[in-house]
């Protein structure tokens, strides 16, 4: 069975992504589209509109076959990591192709820059502090849209593996905020929390602000456990590293609401993204020994597949593929790890809510007609 891959995050699943996948099963002839999508955190160091179970049922019932999780480490760091978990999995399920958005939409540009020794992560400093690339970026050469340099990250991720890269030239700017018939996400999460309506911007149901968990909803939590813990134990944690620990206490201790604190830690140091996802890393309580321990992932985690992503699993069982369709059968650290995320995930909710997400967190992969 020929796979056509997709790296997302579906928060929430929206008609752009539809738009995508129909246009990767036409363009690739694929017999399988395969996402590997980000859990209950996002790279914006962000909680997801929805639980990864509820968005990747969605993505099935929208043409997606398989939705395989993209572990935490990965989901909610920059671009060069985000590229490399969800490129594993890929190689791992014998994808045959790798299908992604472009703001420039010239594949050509892309290889180019892709070849350079520069990290996707600092590439947008890199043109802003005049260095040249084989060829012109897009019309501009000193910025570089988000998913940009994600499709970069992902050329530098496939060279060498076989892959192929099929690029979809997106129909929207990431940033553009306003409704529109093909809204983006950041535009339907900002009407959400305006209550707002989206109807008919995307098939996901029951989605209503009071049921959402906002990143503002945290800080409470996370201004307690930044004041009152020691600085040395805070300099462990993932992404602390250059004194920062010193910097959010201080933002903390003079900060009230989560909005004053993320605007008072940006810095030509740290970006809000920075800020965020260094936040995130605290709140989890994840240390770097723990992640050197996860070494690289080894196994798909299955959240969710109809009948053509059932073939397919059984195919990848056949190759001695490690395949876990249950919570149980990941291993122990990374289980842990997606645990505690689920757990500070579900924090911000009420009792019935938490314990139906806690629940299909542990469950099955869910099986959808």
């Amino acid at each position: 069975m020929k796979v056509c891959a997709i790296a997302a995050e579906y928060n929430p699943f929206h008609t752009g992504h539809a738009y995508q996948i129909r246009q990767a099963r036409e363009r690739t002839g694929c017999d399988v589209i395969l996402a590997v999508m980000s859990g209950d955190f996002v790279q914006r160091g962000e909680p997801a509109v929805a639980d990864k179970v509820r968005r990747a049922v969605c993505a099935i019932e929208n043409g997606v076959d398989a939705v395989i999780a993209l572990p935490y480490i990965y989901s909610t760091q920059s671009a060069g990591w985000f590229a490399h978990g969800a490129v594993s999995l890929m190689k791992l399920a014998g994808a045959d192709y790798i299908c992604f958005g472009s703001e420039c939409g010239n594949l050509e540009n892309l290889l180019d820059i892709a070849d350079t020794p520069v990290n996707p992560d600092h590439l947008q400093e890199s043109l802003e502090s005049g260095m040249s690339y084989p060829k012109a970026y897009s019309l501009l050469t000193t910025f570089m849209a988000p998913n940009d340099i994600l499709a970069v990250s992902y050329l530098k991720e496939i060279a060498g593996t076989g892959i192929e890269p099929v690029l979809i030239q997106r129909t929207t700017n990431y940033s553009d905020d306003m409704l529109h018939e093909v809204s983006s996400a950041l535009a339907i999460r900002k009407a959400l929390k305006e209550h707002r309506s989206v109807a008919g911007l995307t098939p996901m149901r029951q989605l209503e602000a009071e049921d959402i968990p906002w990143i503002e909803q945290y800080y409470p939590y996370l201004r307690t456990y930044l004041l009152l813990s020691d600085r040395d134990e805070l300099s462990r944690y993932q992404m602390f590293s250059e004194g920062i620990e010193n910097h959010l206490r201080t933002q903390a201790k003079a900060c009230d609401t989560y909005e004053d604190f993320l605007h008072s830690c940006i810095s030509y140091r740290y970006t809000a993204s920075r800020i965020r996802r260094t936040c995130l890393q605290a709140m989890i309580q994840l240390k770097k020994d723990e992640v050197k321990r996860l070494g690289e992932p080894d196994c798909l985690q299955v959240l969710a597949f109809n009948d053509t992503g059932r073939q397919w699993l059984h195919e990848m069982r056949k190759k001695e593929v490690k395949v876990a369709s249950r919570f149980a059968r990941v291993d122990y650290h990374w289980r842990d790890l997606e645990y505690r995320a689920a757990l500070l995930y579900t924090s911000v909710m009420n009792e019935k809510k938490r314990r139906e997400v806690l629940e299909r967190e542990i469950g099955g992969a869910m099986y959808v007609k």
